[in-house]
């Protein structure tokens, strides 16, 4: 929910994007104005694609864009070198969490990053790379590997700083079919999730693009987390996943909380919390990102319909 706080401190999404302070002051916002159960970075997928030397599109109203590819071929991904994590906003993105795990010690603070096959798909192109993993599939995995490399680092960092835990964005991968998933992406998630899950540090991957046919390879990178998108049914979903796994979701963040009234947020959220009441594994959540603009009655709608069912259960 960063943009509702970048909107209620009066700053702009460049703003936020680009200074970490102003960042850590929008979570602030959040949490002081609707108290959610955690505190969660921004989700900007351009951040670590930016630090490996890609140009990006910066609107004060909507979240930044990659502007095109940085690599297409063997010899320019065997050049590509792996960043620092100094480069670029990283640092600033490394400010926001330490702020926030400074600032709100009584709930989990969770970092956010961008996963693997999405990262190779910004710096080879989405249209190219979905191409290129049938006719130069070696290209395409030394790539993942040095994506995988850098994110590891990004992550490693984020734990040492005191997060809690780390939502790895992963949308590309629901482009993928299940077996491509696991090959060219569930395969690198898991390295990083054995390198830095924890009983302190939990592993959450999100992947919006998944409409069910990619939760199982999801599971398979042993995170102890699933965030879920509303292109699937998230009751049936949860009949196939193990219940020591958290599964967060899925309310549409567009259809319902950008464009939705407060009554259809609250009757939506209602029915899903009765839907998934069988299943203590399930945490509620929208299904990504809270988008720019977003009516405030709308969130406030959908925290007093958690409010009123926990008090009821």
């Amino acid at each position: 929910m960063t943009h509702p706080g970048i909107e209620s401190i009066g700053r702009t999404i460049t703003e936020a994007v680009n200074d970490g302070e102003i960042q850590f002051q929008a979570i602030k916002a959040v949490q002081e104005k609707f108290s959610p159960d955690a505190a969660t970075m921004i989700m900007d997928l351009t951040v670590e694609a930016e630090a490996f030397g890609c140009s990006i599109n910066l609107s004060d109203r909507e979240i930044p864009s990659v502007a095109g590819r940085l690599v297409g071929d063997q010899e320019s991904v065997e050049e590509l070198k792996i960043p620092s994590l100094e480069r670029a906003r990283v640092p600033q993105y490394l400010k926001a969490a330490r702020l926030t795990v400074e600032h709100i010690g009584d709930k989990p603070v969770f970092a956010g990053c961008i996963g693997p096959f999405s990262l190779a798909g910004r710096l080879f192109g989405l249209t190219e790379i979905m191409t290129s993993i049938f006719i130069e599939p070696e290209t395409i995995r030394l790539l993942l590997e040095k994506c995988s490399m850098f994110l590891l680092s990004y992550v490693r960092e984020m734990k040492r700083i005191g997060t809690n835990g780390i939502l790895m964005a992963e949308p590309a991968a629901g482009l993928l079919s299940a077996e491509m998933c696991d090959n060219f992406s569930s395969i690198y998630i898991k390295r990083i999730v054995y390198d830095v899950q924890a009983r302190d540090f939990l592993f959450v991957l999100h992947n919006c693009g998944n409409t069910g046919h990619v939760t199982q390879s999801m599971v398979s990178t042993g995170a102890g987390g699933l965030h879920l998108g509303n292109r699937l049914n998230l009751v049936e979903a949860l009949k196939r996943i193990p219940d020591n796994i958290l599964v967060f979701g899925n309310i549409d963040p567009v259809s319902v909380f950008r464009l939705g009234t407060p009554e259809f947020v609250f009757g939506v959220t209602s029915e899903l919390l009765k839907q998934t009441s069988g299943h203590r594994n399930f945490i509620i959540s929208s299904g990504c990102d809270i988008p720019p603009d977003s009516p405030v009655e709308n969130i406030e709608a959908f925290f007093r319909a958690v409010k009123l069912f926990d008090s009821r259960h």
